[in-house]
């Protein structure tokens, strides 16, 4: 079970990872905090 587990804590930290950057990318754009981004702009 050394690999399930292993992968399981892969995903978490990748996972983590990208948290993290919709963080960042969300805080430096500023304006756009919503997490989905808007193509429609009517």
């Amino acid at each position: 079970m050394a690999a399930a587990a292993d992968l399981d804590e892969i995903k978490e930290v990748n996972l983590n990872c990208i948290l993290m950057a919709n963080l960042q990318q969300a805080s430096s754009s500023g304006t756009q905090t919503d997490s989905a981004p808007v193509y429609d702009t009517d």
